[in-house]
């Protein structure tokens, strides 16, 4: 087996960050930080928290679990299929990749269009076919994205956003201002839930196939060589992605006095990089969401092509698959930034909370002996809960739901969730003692 260097592991480290920062990345820390004011760093621990340390979190479970149909397959290996099938393709063609396409089309292309085409859908499709032309070239050849994306376009893009905060640091936008919403109540709840919508728990879930090509590409062999190379892996994006998204929050709100109306975290970024570069702020900014997104829309079409063609038994080729997932995301990208936002919280919010309980089943998993029983009763009371609430809070609108749920202890912060995996525990629990030593799966 060969041994990494300290710089070969960075490098690993930073292919796996720029999957890692994409879209929901760069827009959700700015607006965190201008509607939490001068509650920013208590929304920014419970941000960090789903947003870093749940990633990270799965990272190391994934690489220790061989792979997310392992994890999955303590609930059931019927569970397991269906389970990462769902979660390849909310984090893939349906949701993640396209929004990477839309928002880079958005931030990088839209405010140079003349106001006479802004609204044509033609400018989108011709972007949107040349940016995945180019994320499907990439992703064709897994062994050199350490090359492509950790050695050069990483890089390239933390330096960018580097220049953008200490420039907001020389020549301050403004002071923090008031909190609003939530973030005035429960500021650190708030944030915790806004760190959902980056997906990256999820997604973090998918790119250990990704990981384990490439260290296999440096001659790194051997599971527990790839397991540790891994876990050093998220270490660095871990500690990355909390100072960028100090960074990006701190810009945020600071920002307040110039982006009162903002929409999004997409646009106080554009206001802020105007104000503070006038502008040529624009270009830097375009830059920056342009190489987050295809980073990060590579990065999935990669694991997700890896995982579909094995699956398949190889009847249908990766660079088929890759195909498949590129344009289909080009079709869905066509939809629409704002479309494509609207539907991704309702579908977060459903498989979050599972993705979530699985891991600290997994982390528990010595306690009850790996028991069928635990994992299948956590995982139902929780996506009962999270589905039935989910479709709820956009399809169903019932009244009696919403009050039956208000009973339980911090669902209005976002976490009802919470008490039915508890409660699906505790009854998993005692099935296990009184039927111990059955039914029992190994961690390892």
């Amino acid at each position: 087996m060969k041994e990494l260097s300290r710089r070969n592991t960075f490098f690993v480290g930073l292919l796996l960050f720029s999957m890692f920062f994409g879209a929901g990345n760069l827009i959700f820390p700015p607006f965190l930080g201008q509607v939490s004011g001068k509650y920013v760093w208590i929304a920014f621990g419970g941000f960090i928290i789903s947003a870093v340390g749940l990633p990270i979190l799965a990272v190391v479970i994934v690489s220790k679990s061989k792979g997310l149909y392992n994890l999955a397959s303590h609930v059931s290996p019927t569970f397991a299929i269906i389970f990462t099938i769902i979660i390849y393709l909310s984090i893939g063609p349906f949701l993640g990749i396209p929004r990477t396409g839309s928002l880079a089309f958005t931030m990088g292309v839209q405010p140079f269009l003349p106001k006479s085409i802004i609204s044509s859908p033609i400018p989108l499709f011709i972007y949107t076919l040349v940016y995945f032309g180019i994320a499907f070239w990439l992703s064709l050849t897994p062994s050199k994205l350490i090359n492509r994306l950790g050695k050069i376009l990483t890089p390239i893009l933390l330096l960018l956003i580097f220049i953008v905060f200490i420039k907001s640091l020389i020549t301050p936008i403004g002071p923090f201002g008031v909190p609003k919403g939530d973030y005035s109540s429960f500021p650190f709840f708030k944030g915790f839930s806004e760190g959902y919508l980056t997906m990256d728990a999820i997604a973090a879930l998918n790119f250990g196939i990704v990981i384990t090509y490439a260290l296999k590409s440096l001659e790194v062999t051997g599971e527990k060589a790839i397991i540790s190379y891994s876990i050093k892996a998220g270490l660095i994006v871990g500690a990355l992605l909390i100072v960028i998204y100090a960074m990006l929050s701190y810009v945020g709100a600071s920002s307040r006095i110039i982006s009162l109306n903002a929409q999004n975290g997409g646009e106080i970024l554009t206001n802020a990089a105007s104000h503070l570069f006038g502008g040529s702020g624009i270009i830097i900014l375009g830059l920056i969401f342009t190489l987050a997104c295809l980073n990060t829309a590579t990065g999935l079409i990669t694991s997700c092509s890896e995982y579909f063609s094995i699956i398949s038994k190889n009847k249908i080729s990766y660079r088929t698959w890759a195909f498949i997932f590129a344009f289909s995301s080009m079709l869905f990208a066509n939809v629409g930034l704002t479309n494509i936002l609207s539907f991704s919280v309702p579908v977060l919010n459903a498989i979050y909370p599972m993705a979530m309980v699985l891991m600290l089943c997994f982390l528990l998993n010595n306690l009850f002996s790996g028991s069928k029983y635990v994992y299948i009763l956590v995982m139902l009371f929780t996506s009962i809960f999270s589905i039935l609430d989910s479709l709820n809070q956009t399809v169903i609108h019932s009244k009696s739901i919403t009050n039956l749920f208000d009973i339980l202890p911090l669902y209005t912060k976002g976490l009802g969730w919470i008490v039915p995996s508890i409660l699906g525990f505790i009854i998993g629990y005692f099935i296990y003692l009184l039927t111990r030593n059955k039914d029992a799966i190994p961690s390892n």
